[in-house]
């Protein structure tokens, strides 16, 4: 009996990391829909138009990629108060990287092993109407704490056929990027992110770099998109953005074959190849406004 309940706990945790650790989408948030999608245009990543959410809040336009990740730029409705809005805080302050989604199947099945691992489980409906009158419809919900997909990833089951939600055009927005490679979580004790990660995702040891670019420590479980960032010092962008908008992602690096070509301000070696930073340098300013936001070369 003993060894049976060994092997169940042992599935449900390599069923979490093989399925909750898939990127569903990335998000960006900003004050206006329109600049947010000219400034991602300018380093070579076109977005299309996804509409208004149903809380009568927020809008979204989106960059999908053939691996059925894709880039979510999100911000407040023309003329509506988003102000009682979970990102508020980064769409005011235009913070950029927000949050991020992991897919599931089935919300409740898939909550069971984090929810056994102390982790709390908040599911919601939610939905969007695309501008061609096309009604989508999803359950989300929120892991651990804080706004939703900011320490831990969110979860995101579809109810209407997710390639509606993915490709509103019936294909992927561009080519040239092939997907989301890394998440980058801005947390301020990084012994203790990587504990809490390993608890509710059955993670092995991370792997550890000293990234002179972003001024952090970095810590990435291999077989994962997640990297944990701390700062390396005081007085650092990391270390003030942690101040405003506290742990969340900081960063997003995306996947390239090659056919991607834009100004690369930045470059540095990173886990598994050259990270090439778009317009993004320590302190100067860029056309992503301070954004951190760069391509990884695929294999």
């Amino acid at each position: 009996m003993r060894g049976g309940t060994l092997i169940l706990v042992l599935s449900a945790v390599l069923r979490v990391n093989a399925a909750e650790l898939r990127v569903d989408h990335i998000t960006v948030a900003g004050k206006d829909l329109a600049n947010l999608r000219r400034m991602f245009a300018d380093v070579g990543i076109p977005t299309e138009y996804g509409g208004k959410h149903s809380n009568g809040q927020t809008e979204m336009a989106l960059s999908s990629f053939p691996d059925g990740s894709y880039l979510e730029l999100i911000a407040p409705q023309p003329g509506a108060d988003a102000s009682s809005h979970y990102w508020w805080p980064f769409m005011a302050q235009q913070g950029g990287p927000c949050a991020w989604a992991i897919r599931a199947m089935n919300i409740a099945t898939e909550a069971r092993p984090l929810e056994a691992a102390g982790v709390d489980v908040r599911p919601t409906k939610s939905g969007r109407l695309r501008p061609d009158g096309v009604e989508l419809r999803w359950e989300a919900a929120n892991v651990g704490p804080g706004p939703q997909g900011s320490f831990f990833p969110f979860m995101i089951a579809d109810e209407t056929n997710r390639d509606l939600r993915a490709y509103p055009q019936g294909h992927p927005t561009t080519s040239s990027v092939s997907g989301v490679r890394f998440v980058v979580v801005g947390v301020r004790d990084l012994p203790g992110a990587i504990a809490k990660y390993r608890a509710a995702f059955g993670l092995g040891k991370p792997h550890f770099r000293d990234d002179w670019s972003l001024q952090a420590r970095l810590a990435w479980f291999p077989g994962t998109p997640v990297v944990l960032a701390t700062p390396a010092k005081g007085g650092t962008w990391l270390a003030d953005r942690l101040d405003r908008l506290g742990e969340a992602p900081c960063a997003f690096v995306l996947g390239t074959t090659g056919s991607f070509h834009t100004g690369f301000a930045l470059g540095t070696k990173w886990f598994s190849g050259e990270v090439l930073w778009l317009g993004a340098t320590i302190d100067t300013p860029s056309p992503l406004g301070g954004m951190r936001l760069a391509v990884i070369r695929d294999k």
